[in-house]
């Protein structure tokens, strides 16, 4: 596959290490929040702050990545955040940082994050033949889950003997070896790439040609909707309430970079059965999975031993990969190019923009109830909505392949519409 698509090559390998580092990163900030006396909800407010900037600026990216070149834009973010991370390393490593510092600096991180995502997604086509999509998606998604392997052991590691700040360092060097293998793609040209593209074009205009892409199929707009429920209320679970949990009742940051790799090697199990798995109705599988991933609060507020919420973690792991590279997959499979990047967007937007709502309400709630009662009623409220999305008949007849024949949400026996709809550029 690498050998295969030489330009795709360049971008898994400056990618994955930037997923290591980012691993690094998501055990070290909440016990660099921690490490400067912070709170449960500093925590979650510092995780929200990279998560706000979405609501804010991923349409924006999303016009723009469909405007101009992906991996330009890309690669500026990853400078943006090279620098970021740069720079909370320098305040933690001196001890002069504060929660403060903290959450405006990922701030700034989101900002570059809100323009890199929707770039990332809409460039996959661009480097990959259509019919290898499935397999670099789950390509992809095998470091990412990989990462979660070997990122919190080597973040453990790294807290103990260099503090957060250490950890945060390593972040910062992987984002610019990325950069740098950013700067040498050349991936396939596009109408982005004809001089003049877009000048003259309103944002605006573009922005419901997007969205119009987005309402005329069932399958997407209604997959958006699940997948906000599952960042909005499971994934606060992860973000906040279980590193709380480590610290309180499991020894710290070890064994949370345990539960962190059991997780991760559940990942890598799932990426392994996306690359070599075809389902017939790829949204079927995709609902399925997210309906086990949001198992995943329950999981760690069960009070079970930290070995078992490692296994269980796994399964939930497992089904997460399945989940993402499938939705990625059917995207990029049914969705013209010309607007992939702000149908993404819109997916960003409604997910992971979402998410701060979610970092922002836990600790608050959790102080009120308890840790392990909010817990259960997440999943008491995620596993019921994502399962709802099996009921929707797009859903269960969305095909693996696209066919050029049909109507746009795939009712009419499975086909999507490959040509950009009117008022498309």
């Amino acid at each position: 596959m690498l050998r295969e698509e030489p330009q795709f090559a360049r971008l898994f390998i400056g990618q994955s290490l930037s997923v290591l580092g980012d691993r690094v990163s998501f055990v070290a900030v909440p016990f660099a929040v921690l490490s400067v006396g912070g709170s449960a909800s500093d925590v979650g407010a510092v995780a929200a702050a990279g998560l706000v900037p979405m609501l804010l600026f991923a349409l924006v990216g999303g016009v723009w990545a469909d405007r101009f070149r992906r991996h330009r834009i890309m690669l500026v973010s990853d400078a943006v955040r090279c620098a970021v991370q740069g720079l909370a390393a320098l305040l933690l490593l001196t001890g002069v940082a504060a929660v403060p510092h903290l959450v405006l600096l990922m701030i700034v991180f989101g900002t570059a994050d809100a323009f890199f995502m929707p770039a990332s997604t809409g460039l996959m086509p661009l480097v990959v033949a259509p019919e290898r999509l499935r397999e670099a998606n789950a390509l992809r998604g095998f470091v990412q889950s990989a990462g979660l392997v070997l990122g919190p052991a080597l973040a453990s590691g790294l807290v103990v003997l260099a503090g957060p700040g250490g950890a945060l360092a390593l972040d910062a060097v992987t984002f610019a070896v990325s950069a740098v293998f950013l700067a040498r793609l050349r991936p396939r040209s596009t109408a982005a790439d004809a001089p003049g593209h877009g000048a003259g074009t309103a944002f605006l205009g573009e922005l419901r040609a997007g969205w119009a892409q987005v309402r005329s199929r069932t399958w997407v707009w209604s997959g958006m909707a699940a997948m906000a429920v599952y960042h909005v209320v499971v994934l606060p679970s992860v973000f906040v309430l279980g590193p709380v949990l480590a610290d309180q009742e499991w020894g710290g940051a070890t064994s949370w970079s345990v539960i962190t790799a059991g997780f991760g090697i559940g990942s890598v199990i799932g990426d392994v059965c996306a690359y070599r798995l075809t389902a017939r109705r790829p949204m079927v599988l995709a609902a399925a999975a997210l309906a086990v991933a949001s198992c995943q609060a329950i999981v760690i507020g069960s009070g079970a031993p930290v070995a078992l919420i490692a296994v269980l973690e796994a399964v939930t792991g497992v089904a997460v990969s399945l989940f993402f590279v499938t939705w990625e997959t059917a995207l990029q499979t049914h969705v013209p190019e010309a607007a992939l990047s702000r149908v993404s967007s819109y997916d960003f937007l409604l997910s992971a923009g979402l998410m701060p709502l979610g970092l922002a309400l836990v600790g608050p709630v959790s102080d009120a109830l308890g840790v392990r009662p909010t817990l259960y009623g997440m999943t008491a409220i995620a596993v019921p909505a994502t399962l709802a999305l099996l009921c929707v008949p797009a859903v269960r007849r969305l095909p693996a392949k696209a066919s050029p024949v049909t109507a746009a949400d795939g009712s009419a026996g499975g086909g999507v519409q490959l040509a950009p709809e009117a008022g498309l550029p």
